[in-house]
């Protein structure tokens, strides 16, 4: 059953939710967390503090709005958009990420956000 998240930047609340694999069952566990995140293309991400291996989940090509964690930086990650790894429209992660959930609201407002942000998420 799907975990109801919302992820709250400045003046911007998106509601979203983790799926129920394990990434995303040790990000809940965490929560609420403050993350600094980086951009990288039309992709944020931060260090959560939650190490996970890769598992057979994870894949690098992401949808948009797509929620994920990435293994070798301990990131959280939203998606939304193409990122410099990404061949057409489609996010890219720079290397296998495990997917954890998704944005139910439009990602639209990420897109006019800065190089680093500082985003609260909670359950």
């Amino acid at each position: 059953m799907p975990t109801p998240i919302t992820i709250k930047i400045n003046d911007t609340t998106l509601k979203a939710e983790l799926n129920d694999s394990p990434s995303a069952r040790a990000v809940a566990e965490r929560l609420p967390m403050t993350l600094s995140m980086s951009r990288w293309g039309e992709e944020y991400y931060g260090n959560c503090g939650v190490g996970q291996a890769a598992d057979d989940s994870a894949k690098e090509l992401m949808d948009i709005g797509e929620l994920a964690l990435w293994p070798p930086g301990s990131a959280f990650c939203i998606f939304f958009g193409p990122t410099p790894a990404s061949s057409d429209d489609r996010p890219r992660a720079a290397s296998p990420a495990n997917p954890i959930g998704r944005l139910l609201d439009d990602p639209a407002p990420l897109k006019g956000m800065g190089g680093s942000i500082s985003a609260t998420i909670s359950g």
